[in-house]
């Protein structure tokens, strides 16, 4: 048989491991907007430099060699915001929007910079991606931040004042 105590102290420590999965979700949302505004400021960095190195196809690719490095690394940093949100249970909405994080990250980037360099709609295609990428991780965030501090209320309520547990 299983007591009262063992049910609630496993109860305890998956809504423990829940929080630390939410932490680390929010945690990662961050550094992925922070990623992104660095990535930005490599796009325009790699384009300028061009002129530097002159407008040949090798030239572009050294230009542009940090801000693909940084994609792929937030590509990466995009599944690992799908996987905490599956597992702090986020809901259906947040999950849907990381697993789209993820697509458009890891596949569509890569599809779209691979086509620009035939035609050059696919790069403005491929610089709005990387805006509504940077749209849904921000909404992600925002998403995560309000539960965090609805959760933190309940939890408040739930829990006794302290000063009445001084007094008795």
């Amino acid at each position: 048989m299983t007591d009262a105590r063992t049910v609630v102290a496993g109860a305890a420590e998956a809504g423990g491991s829940r929080r630390r999965a939410h932490a680390g979700y929010r945690w990662l949302l961050v550094l992925f907007l922070v990623a992104g505004a660095v990535q930005i400021f490599l796009a325009g960095f790699g384009v300028f430099h061009l002129h530097a190195y002159g407008l040949d196809a090798t030239a572009g690719d050294s230009a542009l060699t940090p801000h693909r490095v940084l994609g792929n690394v937030m590509a990466g940093i995009a599944v690992v915001i799908a996987v905490l949100a599956l597992l702090a249970r986020a809901g259906r909405q947040a999950i849907t929007l990381a697993v789209l994080l993820v697509a458009l990250t890891a596949l569509v980037q890569g599809l779209l910079a691979a086509l620009a360099d035939d035609h050059a709609v696919y790069g403005g295609l491929h610089a709005l991606d990387g805006l509504a990428i940077i749209a849904i991780a921000g909404y992600l965030l925002y998403g995560a931040r309000s539960r965090a501090r609805r959760n933190d209320s309940q939890r408040g309520d739930r829990l006794p004042d302290r000063e009445a547990q001084e007094t008795r």
